[in-house]
C-alpha cells in the first residue's frame, strides 16, 4: 500500500498522463499546429521519463500505474511507449530537405551503428541515440514509406519499454544493426535518386 506521501509524489505522474492524453486528442483533432504540438510533447514525455526515474520503486510501469489508478488515457499510453512525438512517429515536418539535415541523419546512422559494433546494449546507451537518429530520419517527408522507418521506430518502441538498466540480447542486437544497416542504404539509395523530396 502507499503511503499518502508516495501518493502525493505521483500527483505529477498522474497530470503528466492526462495532459499529454488531452495534447494527443488536440493534435489529431487540428486543435493544435504541429509546430504547438511537437515541443509541448517533447517536454511532457521529457517530464514523464523524469518523474518515471523518480517513482520507480512505487510505478514499475505506465500500464500498471494506469490499472491501479483507473485512468483511461489511451492515446498518452501509446505516445508514451512510442517515447517520440507523432510528427516524428509519422514524418509530418514540413519544410525542403536541407545539406545540413542529410549531415545530421548519416551521423547519427553512424553513430548508432558504432555503438552496436562497440557493444553497447542497455538501454539508457542506445534509446538517446536511436531517438536521435529516428527524430532526423523522420524529417525528410519521404521517409514515413520508406521500409527502414518502421523498423527502426519499432526498435524505439521495444527499447522504450525497457528498464534503463536492462540490455538488448545479441540476438537483438544483430537484428537491430541489419535493420538499421538496411535502412542507412534505403536513405542513401533515396538520396540519389532524390525519392526523399516527393
Amino acid at each position: 500500500m502507499l503511503s499518502e506521501r508516495s501518493t502525493i509524489s505521483l500527483v505529477p505522474y498522474t497530470g503528466s498522463s492526462s495532459h499529454l492524453d488531452y495534447l494527443e486528442r488536440a493534435y489529431v483533432r487540428d486543435a493544435i499546429t504541429a509546430a504547438q504540438y511537437s515541443p509541448a510533447c517533447t517536454r511532457l514525455l521529457s517530464q514523464y521519463m523524469t518523474m518515471l526515474k523518480l517513482v520507480k520503486d512505487s510505478v514499475p510501469s505506465i500500464e500498471q500505474f494506469m490499472t491501479r489508478y483507473r485512468m483511461d488515457n489511451p492515446a498518452a499510453l501509446h505516445r508514451i511507449r512510442v517515447g517520440v512525438p507523432a510528427t516524428v512517429e509519422h514524418s509530418s515536418e514540413a519544410g525542403p530537405e536541407t545539406g545540413k539535415w542529410i549531415a545530421e541523419t548519416t551521423q547519427n546512422f553512424i553513430t548508432f551503428m558504432d555503438a552496436l559494433k562497440l557493444r553497447l546494449r542497455a538501454k539508457d546507451q542506445l534509446h538517446p541515440i536511436l531517438q536521435e537518429l529516428v527524430t532526423g530520419y523522420a524529417r525528410f517527408k519521404g521517409s514515413k514509406d520508406w521500409e527502414g522507418r518502421s523498423k527502426m521506430v519499432s526498435w524505439l518502441i521495444t527499447l522504450n519499454s525497457m528498464k534503463a538498466s536492462e540490455e538488448i540480447t545479441e540476438e537483438q542486437s544483430r537484428q537491430l544493426s541489419f535493420d538499421v544497416e538496411h535502412a542507412y542504404a534505403e536513405f542513401f539509395r533515396s538520396l540519389s535518386s532524390g525519392k526523399e523530396r516527393s
